[in-house]
């Protein structure tokens, strides 16, 4: 009994009051934080959308939801729209399938485990304006190592990044590049936690091939780390902008321009502010709107353990 007098700690009256104001007051500083740095600017983009400021203007007037009516119309953000949706349909299973497979052949060997880890890292870590000037010159026409490759095999070189049927394949085959050793990682420490008897008493149970396993054992508890992969290459490939912006500049003939690009020439280049302002709504409303379908879809097919 003494001991436990001596251990027991009452709870101060201040946090074991219904209804106290001390939760609040801890949490008020992370709260204002995040209003300060995310909620007030989303705030301040969707109040200027609403508006035909231009960057540099002394003064605006507010135009309702003409901005909004002009996207509707606008050719150029449809072209856009549809090719940022073409180039995360690609890099998100391309970046996934081939980030899972890394990491499972590298957790399958036995050796070089830690040299394949950093080289396929290598991509995520570097600047990728850096690496998309190195693809620059792999992809030149006369030099490139790309080409000057397939003349040796007898193949026809090609104009990669001036060609409209291409261009925006070539960017989506960097965004892959640049992307699937982020996931590899990501599918590695997956792996790891997997228990090791699950795979023993599956190989008991007649389990006896690699794939078997995996369809058994390794798919199933990896559904949570894939969810996070899936929606996180969604979100990440939604924001490309560097590639397009070193490489094509939204060309050739707006093959390659992306929703961030066109926020970008509108809000920097043509200074329309008000109309890239509302570019920039309709872009969080599709990140949102795809992060939620891809969460509630996921998480239906997700064995958690």
């Amino acid at each position: 009994m003494a001991d436990a007098a001596l251990t027991y700690r009452p709870v101060h009256p201040v946090f074991a009051t219904r209804g106290s104001t001390m939760p609040y007051l801890l949490a008020g500083p992370a709260f204002l934080l995040m209003l300060a740095l995310l909620i007030g600017p989303v705030l301040v983009v969707l109040l200027l959308s609403f508006t035909d400021y231009q960057l540099g203007a002394p003064a605006f007037g507010f135009i309702g939801i003409d901005n909004y009516r002009e996207l509707a119309g606008e050719r150029v953000f449809w072209k856009s729209l549809g090719n940022t949706l073409a180039y995360v349909g690609v890099v998100v299973p391309g970046a996934v399938a081939l980030g899972l497979g890394a990491a499972l052949l590298i957790e399958s060997g036995r050796s070089w485990r830690a040299f394949y880890r950093a080289i396929y890292f290598v991509p995520v870590m570097a600047t990728l304006i850096a690496m998309a000037i190195a693809w620059e010159f792999m992809l030149h026409p006369q030099f490139g190592l790309i080409n000057l490759t397939m003349k040796a095999i007898g193949l026809t070189p090609q104009n990669w990044l001036n060609e409209p049927n291409l261009a925006l394949w070539v960017l989506a085959t960097i965004g892959i590049w640049q992307g699937f050793g982020f996931n590899m990682v990501l599918f590695m420490a997956g792996l790891v936690s997997i228990p090791r008897h699950l795979y023993e008493a599956a190989e008991m149970d007649g389990a006896r091939t690699a794939w078997d396993r995996f369809c058994l054992i390794t798919w199933p508890m990896l559904g949570p780390v894939t969810m996070f992969v899936v929606v996180i290459s969604a979100i990440r490939s939604f924001q490309v902008f560097d590639t397009v912006h070193a490489l094509t500049k939204g060309g050739p003939v707006k093959a390659t321009e992306v929703l961030l690009y066109t926020m970008y020439a509108e809000g920097f280049e043509f200074l329309r502010s008000g109309y890239a302002a509302a570019v920039t709504v309709v872009f969080l409303v599709f990140v949102l709107i795809l992060t939620a379908i891809k969460a509630r879809v996921l998480d239906r097919r997700v064995h958690y353990g």
